[in-house]
C-alpha cells in the first residue's frame, strides 16, 4: 500500500500571500527612505551651487 501525503494547499497559499504582502510593505518603507535621501542630497547640491 502506498501512502500519499496531502498538502495543505489553502494554508500554503495563505502563508505565501502574507509573506509577499509583508515583503511589499518592507519594500515601500525602503523606497520611501531612499526618496528622502535623494531629496536631502539634492538640497545639499543646491546649497553648494548657491
Amino acid at each position: 500500500m502506498s501512502r500519499t501525503m496531502q498538502f495543505p494547499v489553502r494554508q500554503i497559499a495563505l502563508a505565501s500571500f502574507i509573506l509577499t504582502f509583508a515583503a511589499l510593505l518592507a519594500g515601500c518603507n525602503t523606497v520611501d527612505g531612499a526618496g528622502q535621501d535623494l531629496k536631502a542630497g539634492g538640497r545639499a547640491v543646491e546649497r553648494a551651487v548657491e
